[in-house]
Formats: C-alpha cells, structure tokens, sequence
C-alpha cells in the first residue's frame, strides 16, 4: 500500500512539473539522429562555460524542423558537453560537463519563443542547472530567430 503510494505521488508530481513547464531529461537521445560535432577551445568567447566537445542530437520532429526550418510542437534537440583530452595530437571525449535540452512547446514555452530549455549536469538526469525558466538560454538563442533559435543547421 505504501509503495503504491509513494509511486502515485511520485508520478503525480511529475505530471505537475511538465505541466508548469519543467523540462524532462530526454532519455535515449543518444539513440537520435546525430547532427553535428563541433570543439570550442580557450579563446573562443563561448568557452567559458561552453569549452569542450558538442555533439547535438536531433528527435524526429527536430529533424524535421532542421530540414524545413519549421519545428513542430514535439521537437527535442540535445547538446551534449563533454570535457576533452588533449593527448597524442588527439582531442578525445573526457568526462560530461552538462547535457542540454530544447523542447518545442509553443503553448507551454510562449515566453521564450515557443522553446523550453533546460540543463542537467554532468551525467544526472536530475540535477537542473536552469533556474530562470530558460530565460538566459533563450537570450543567447535569440540571436537565431530567423532559424527558429536554432544554432544547429542542416547539412545534407
């Protein structure tokens, strides 16, 4: 009875967040479509705190959007921050610095240009590090409303 309980809570509790607009930890992504990688090194203005290796995943429907330009509600994009090692006139993947997470809502994320944004440190699925509702996620973005705040582009 007690376990049943504390898993309906549980459950109920998350059902509350997503509804005020929390975003989810997006499971699997790794299992996504692969859009690009990229290396931002010292003296690259982003570096602090974006230094290190990106790789962004794309769900179907942010496929989609990459191709069209229009991303329907559903959309997920990940970045994925790893630390890199420098060894050997190699840059390898170290340790993960944060995963990010866009989600396309525009009824739930009006406020900043139809996108929830959200980060989890390190290798937690739980630990956010937005506490702003996206807000300072979404001023950097704001610089690509005309590729519907999307740094990432298609390449075929």
């Amino acid at each position: 009875m007690m376990k049943t309980l504390v898993l309906s809570t549980a459950l109920l509790l998350s059902a509350l967040a997503l509804a005020e607009g929390e975003v989810p930890y997006p499971d699997g992504y790794r299992t996504w479509n692969h859009v690009k990688s990229m290396v931002i090194k010292p003296g690259h203005a982003l570096a602090n705190p974006f230094q290190g290796i990106h790789h962004v995943y794309a769900n179907d429907k942010a496929l989609r959007g990459l191709r069209s330009g229009k991303y329907p509600d559903g959309a997920v994009l990940v970045f994925d921050l790893l630390h890199y090692v420098d060894k050997d006139a190699a840059l390898t993947e170290g340790d993960r610095k944060l995963v990010g997470v866009m989600v396309r809502d525009r009824n739930r994320y009006r406020s900043t240009g139809g996108w929830g944004f959200e980060g989890f440190a390190g290798n937690s699925r739980v630990e956010r590090l937005t506490s702003d509702g996206g807000a300072s996620c979404f001023s950097c973005h704001q610089s690509q409303e005309s590729q519907g705040y999307v740094f990432s582009q298609w390449r075929p």
